[in-house]
């Protein structure tokens, strides 16, 4: 294998079952390497799965795979937490949030009715125009994938910015980075009750990525992540883009090895 080549190194974990089977979700985890940082992608990945707060997984898989188009690099979103007592009040902000945002109040609560329907692995694409859902993936949606930023780049941006390193903030923002950069997407809508995890967040790459603490109960793991699209006019590019385009999120003082 040609040392300069590039991989996608991807690890699920769960507890019980695989996630498609309705496994707990213990850990999960991107990273893009280079050939010669194979063993130690795959070794951190083992340390994050195997040393999770929540206890340790029966259920690992991790999965390499050769990367064969260029990476896009994109910058960062910029950053906001967003303190709320209630759930009540976490759900009016994402609303707000999301009206400034251009996605219209009557489909936005289109959204909020069905979100029981929504919540399942992965992303659910919604029209913005219609409020109708688009992707067309019964009982899943669509997962984004290939994406990273390289630890020392984010914790130099974190330190700049004043706000914690935590791994888990890193790959949120990876995962909107990466969703808020392609020009079909409008806004995301995402929240989880894992209380280790974010627990809500609205972003876009106009208004960066909005964390709202507290968005629903604590405890029983049920989450759901929306992406509000203009109407798709090839609706497979879109979701190749989410799946197969490599991502890596540069800080602007870096981007001099830019490849486009």
């Amino acid at each position: 294998m040609d040392q300069s080549s590039l991989y996608s190194v991807r690890m699920r974990a769960s507890e019980q079952e695989t996630h498609e089977n309705g496994g707990k979700h213990i850990s999960g985890g991107e990273l893009l390497s280079s050939y010669g940082d194979l063993r130690t992608s795959v070794n951190t990945l083992l340390e994050k799965a195997l040393n999770h707060s929540r206890g340790k997984p029966d259920f690992l898989q991790i999965q390499c795979e050769s990367i064969n188009k260029p990476i896009k690099y994109v910058n960062p979103l910029t950053i906001q937490t967003n303190e709320v007592t209630t759930v009540e009040e976490g759900q009016e902000l994402a609303r707000f949030l999301l009206e400034k945002t251009g996605v219209p109040i009557d489909i936005i609560e289109k959204a909020y009715q069905k979100i029981p329907e929504y919540s399942v692995r992965g992303a659910i694409l919604i029209d913005v125009h219609t409020g109708e859902r688009v992707d067309k993936i019964v009982n899943k949606g669509v997962r984004v994938s290939r994406m990273d930023w390289q630890t020392r780049n984010f914790e130099r941006w974190a330190d700049s910015k004043l706000i914690s390193a935590n791994r888990r903030i890193k790959e949120a923002l990876t995962l909107a980075a990466k969703v808020c950069n392609h020009e079909s997407t409008i806004a995301e809508l995402c929240w989880s009750d894992d209380p280790d995890y974010i627990t809500g967040y609205v972003a876009s790459k106009t208004m960066g990525y909005q964390r709202i603490t507290k968005l629903k109960h604590y405890g029983d793991e049920s989450g759901c992540r929306i992406f509000f699209v203009h109407s798709l006019s090839d609706l497979n590019t879109y979701i190749s883009y989410l799946e197969e385009q490599p991502i890596l999120v540069q800080w602007e003082e870096e981007h001099d090895t830019r490849v486009d």
